[in-house]
């Protein structure tokens, strides 16, 4: 079970690998077997091979701006985490922020499970 400096580690690598369009390292911080779910996704992603090809491909089109963490707890294995995100759709010059939260489970220093809820409707264009 990561500790509360372990989990914020974590997000904070987390982040900073996604500001820096560094996939490599972003990918890194995931364990082989995990899973993902998105509200676009009706089901899990499940394995790093499927992620890492949405993450590839999700490069393609949005430049990320800004990722602050709110808030984070840690409960066991989980962290749940309420964040703000600001990107940029690359083709159409369009930035978008939304809120949203995620549970996240952590073995082993890698995240092995990441749900994100977030409401499109939320969504702010500027």
């Amino acid at each position: 079970m990561p500790t509360w400096e372990e989990a914020v580690d974590l997000f904070e690598q987390r982040r900073k690998a996604w500001l820096a369009e560094d996939l490599d390292a972003y990918l890194a911080l995931w364990d082989d077997e995990m899973t993902f779910q998105s509200p676009v996704h009706d089901e899990p992603l499940v394995g790093k091979p499927a992620y890492e090809e949405l993450v590839r491909r999700s490069a393609n089109f949005v430049k990320p701006l800004a990722f602050d963490v709110v808030s984070l707890a840690v409960n066991g294995e989980l962290v749940l985490a309420e964040w703000k995100i600001t990107i940029e759709w690359r083709m159409q010059d369009t930035k978008v922020s939304y809120s949203g939260m995620s549970r996240a489970r952590i073995r082993n220093g890698l995240i092995t499970e990441w749900r994100e809820y977030w409401n499109a409707g939320d969504m702010q264009m500027h």
